[in-house]
């Protein structure tokens, strides 16, 4: 599936690559270890898993706005942030720190993506023209 390419939209511009991390589970930024930008939240999808430079599938995020925005700003801080976001549900606060950071962050990913993609897999993320190729 190399150098396939798959369209979405943008919400924040920028681009990013890196290795994918998929998450069934919503993300709270709080939870997650500045340091090594591992997932510390207890029974989460990705628990124990490392989200720093690598682009993350997730449906959403949750948790407080400070938390959210405390949470990235401190992955940031230890460099640590995501490479980019493909976000199923955006909602205001993770797009404003998205921004805010420059994160790359996409939406509306056409559908044949989630059935394609695997962790592990390395992408780039261009928001700027609103793609995500498998590479």
């Amino acid at each position: 599936m190399s150098g396939k390419v798959f369209s979405c939209h943008k919400i924040a511009e920028g681009v990013g690559e890196g290795e994918l991390i998929i998450s069934k589970d919503e993300i709270m930024f709080y939870l997650v270890r500045p340091e090594t930008g591992e997932v510390l939240e207890k029974a989460h999808d990705i628990e124990g898993k490392s989200v720093a430079k690598k682009v993350i599938v997730f449906p959403g995020g949750k948790g407080s706005s400070v938390v959210q925005s405390d949470g990235l700003f401190q992955l940031m801080t230890h460099k640590n942030q995501p490479a980019a976001m493909v976000i199923q549900y955006p909602e205001t606060v993770l797009v404003a720190g998205a921004i805010i950071m420059e994160i790359p962050m996409v939406d509306k990913v056409e559908p044949e993506f989630y059935k394609t993609v695997k962790n592990g897999d390395r992408v780039r993320v261009d928001a700027n023209n609103g793609t995500i190729t498998i590479l």
